[in-house]
């Protein structure tokens, strides 16, 4: 318990600014543990925009997975199927949630199992607002998923195929 408390008061405390930008902020970055042996994983967030229209172009994690992709989740039929994407538009004033079953920030060809209580740096890079520099904590799958409300299963935001 006193792990998942930590891990969320790391995850409320993780506002980053680009450097002289305050418009774009990221909020409560996450991503859940993976058993060992996995090659992939996933990262979520919210990006708060205050600023103009902009756009997540591309991020990276060098210490913990070869390749990372935006991704979007999607029903084919009665198969949930991830697809990866451009970008993700940022709307001027508006929230887009990265989150389980929406848009994500796939990591590909883990080098290490993600294990609750670490965390790793991620670099987000945007079309306007620059590089943007967070601490992803690591927490266990079941605390992600009891924090998702259980209503809302899509996103907002919208994926630049």
């Amino acid at each position: 318990m006193k792990r998942f408390l930590f891990s969320l008061l790391l995850t409320c405390s993780a506002l980053v600014q680009a450097a002289g930008n305050n418009a774009v902020q990221i909020v409560k970055p996450q991503a859940a543990e993976t058993p060992p042996g996995a090659k992939t994983g996933a990262v979520y967030f919210d990006v708060v925009n205050s600023g103009g229209a902009d756009r997540l172009l591309s991020a990276e994690a060098k210490e913990m997975a070869g390749t990372l992709e935006l991704h979007t989740t999607q029903m084919e039929g009665t198969m949930m199927k991830m697809r990866q994407v451009d970008a993700v538009d940022l709307a001027a004033g508006e929230t887009t949630s990265l989150k389980p079953g929406g848009l994500h920030v796939m990591l590909i060809d883990l080098k290490k199992p993600l294990q609750a209580g670490q965390s790793f740096p991620l670099t987000l890079h945007l079309e306007k607002a620059g590089t943007l520099q967070v601490t992803v904590p690591v927490v266990k799958r079941e605390a992600m998923m009891d924090a998702m409300p259980q209503h809302d299963q899509g996103h907002s935001g919208h994926a630049k195929p």
